[in-house]
Parts: structure tokens; C-alpha cells; sequence
């Protein structure tokens, strides 16, 4: 039996010293440091000593990785600005675009024409900016309403997602007020806004390129 090394543990436990310095200290593994000590009672100020250098490695810790995925997003971005380099977005290459994103975000009911929801406001922006180069448009058939809880300001968000969308707001319909219970407030969400656009041949078109596209790709 080690008795010298756990009376000296239990003395450096009593100190506040945490079980990896033990450990270090002593030169023995950590599962019977923390089998010498587990019946120390530790003071206050040890208690403190203990849970300072504990909340001290976690800060570390989280620091290193948030540094790895710095360096890892700057990585991806260096990745993502050599094939944008690259890429000529030419009046088809857009409309596929166009049509694949709104096959995954838009409604797929062709009769009801064009309805495109979400409450990413660049996703929006990009579908308008596609929708927009790819068909003839009447820019005074296209219609906004915006998706609140009763914690929104309507004006306030009227007016971003009038912006965002570059629809002027007398285009947006009566808002809809999602039901909330007042109890959690999502930080800086700003509401969805659904884009509409009263057209069945546009909806056809944008359905079935998006299909017959992913179709090749079988």
C-alpha cells in the first residue's frame, strides 16, 4: 500500500489542489488519486481554489477551439472564394439556381402560384435577385406578407423585410401574428416574410426544372 503517497494526496487535496495536479505531483494515475481523496472534506476556500482552476482549464479549453474553428472557417472561405473565382453565373445557370432553391424552400402546389417563405433574409434576397433575372416579371404583381409573434413591432418589421425583399410595403398583405406566449423571446429573429406572385406557368416551370435537374444527377 502507497501510504506515504495517499496521506500526501489527501493533504494536497485538502489545500485545493485538483486531482490532475495530484496526480502530476505524485506521479500516480488519477483514478487512485481520486480514490485516495474521495473522503476529504474540503474547506470553503479549498472548495473555491478547486472550482476557480476548473471554470480556468474550461475557459482554456473553449478558447483553443474556438481559435480551431477560426482557422478551420477561414479554411472554408479561402475554399469557397477560389470556386466563386470560377464561376460565371450565365442566364440558365440561374435559373437553376432559382429553381432548386425554390423546390426546397417554396410551396410545390403549382395552382397557387408563386409562394416563397422563410426567415433567412439573405435566402430571400438571393431567391428575388434569381427570380428576378431568370422571368419577365410584373414587379406590381408581387406580394409580401410578413410572419410575426406579438412581441414584433409590425412597422419596424414591415419596413426590413420591405427592404430586404425591395417590394415596396403598400405590397404586403395584412401581417400574421403567430401565437406566442409571451415567455421566450427568440434574440434578434425577425419574423418570416412570404413572397407571392400570382403566376401557375412560372410555378410549373421552376417545379419541374428543379425536378428533371436533381433527375440527371441519378
Amino acid at each position: 500500500m502507497k501510504i506515504k503517497e495517499q496521506n500526501k494526496a489527501k493533504n494536497l487535496r485538502k489545500k485545493g489542489h485538483s486531482l490532475a495536479e495530484i496526480s502530476r505531483l505524485l506521479g500516480v494515475s488519477k483514478s487512485s488519486t481520486s480514490l485516495w481523496v474521495r473522503e476529504v472534506e474540503l474547506s470553503p476556500k479549498a472548495k473555491n481554489k478547486i472550482l476557480a482552476k476548473f471554470t480556468a482549464g474550461q475557459i482554456a479549453s473553449q478558447e483553443t477551439k474556438r481559435k480551431q474553428t477560426l482557422v478551420k472557417e477561414f479554411e472554408a472561405l479561402k475554399s469557397a472564394e477560389s470556386v466563386l473565382a470560377k464561376f460565371i453565373p450565365d442566364t440558365d445557370i440561374q435559373k437553376i439556381l432559382c429553381a432548386i432553391i425554390y423546390y426546397c424552400e417554396g410551396n410545390k402546389v403549382v395552382k397557387d402560384g408563386i409562394r416563397f417563405t422563410n426567415s433567412d433574409p439573405l435566402l430571400i434576397a438571393t431567391f428575388l435577385k434569381l427570380f428576378r433575372s431568370s422571368f419577365k416579371i410584373d414587379e406590381n404583381r408581387l406580394r409580401g406578407c410578413i410572419h410575426l409573434h406579438n412581441y414584433h413591432n409590425k412597422e419596424t418589421q414591415l419596413k426590413f423585410w420591405s427592404k430586404i425583399a425591395r417590394i415596396p410595403s403598400s405590397q404586403f398583405i395584412k401581417p400574421y401574428i403567430k401565437k406566442n406566449s409571451g415567455l421566450y423571446k427568440k434574440e434578434g429573429y425577425q419574423g418570416c416574410v412570404s413572397i407571392r406572385y400570382a403566376d401557375t406557368k412560372i410555378a410549373r416551370e421552376l417545379k419541374i426544372l428543379a425536378l428533371e435537374f436533381m433527375k440527371k444527377g441519378l
